[in-house]
């Protein structure tokens, strides 16, 4: 229940599905739910967005260092352009803290960040600029960032910032070719 709690808390931020699964029905429901939300899996989802956009998306090659039992993708089509995009949801089903995901947008529709609730800014490898911020939302730390015409937010549970920190989510940015 708690982790559904939060769950329905991170709706406006996304998932995809494969990993390790134990058969009962929770897990089964669990996944029902997730489908009928729209997730699928993750290269699913990165090739539907793809197709779309018609411009190829990333993904890092590095995870936060905590175990997921669960990922999932979900291409986002909605009215208009500005809310389209990609997202990958990593999570863990018994630690509802571990939760981390990858949302993609074209940088024409980029999320506008203000100053006060920048925590931090980061060089990446590729002389870009990364804003870090634990401010702008109650229930996650994230880093924003521009790469190849997207705008890419890492996000993590607060919960779990002790051991995702700011410089492991700039490596993980920086696992993007």
């Amino acid at each position: 229940m708690r982790f559904l709690r939060l769950f329905v808390l991170c709706i406006p931020f996304y998932f995809s599905f494969t990993g390790t699964i134990y058969a009962s029905n929770d897990s089964k429901e669990f996944e029902r739910f997730l489908s009928d939300m729209g997730y699928t899996s993750v290269h699913q989802a990165l090739q539907e967005s793809n197709k779309h956009f018609n411009h190829t998306i990333s993904l890092p090659i590095q995870l936060p260092p905590v175990p997921f039992t669960h990922y999932y993708g979900r291409f986002n089509n909605l009215e208009g352009s500005v809310n389209d995009g990609f997202e990958a949801e990593y999570m863990n089903k018994a630690l509802s803290e571990n939760h981390y995901a990858i949302r993609v947008r074209p940088v024409e529709n980029k999320v506008k960040i203000r100053e006060g609730n920048i925590d931090r800014t980061f060089k990446l490898n590729d002389g870009k600029t990364a804003i870090y911020s634990t401010k702008a939302s109650g229930v996650i730390n994230f880093l924003l960032f521009e790469k190849d015409g997207w705008q890419y937010m890492l996000s993590v549970d607060k919960r779990i910032s002790n051991k995702v920190t700011s410089e492991i989510l700039v490596e993980i940015a920086n696992s993007i070719k």
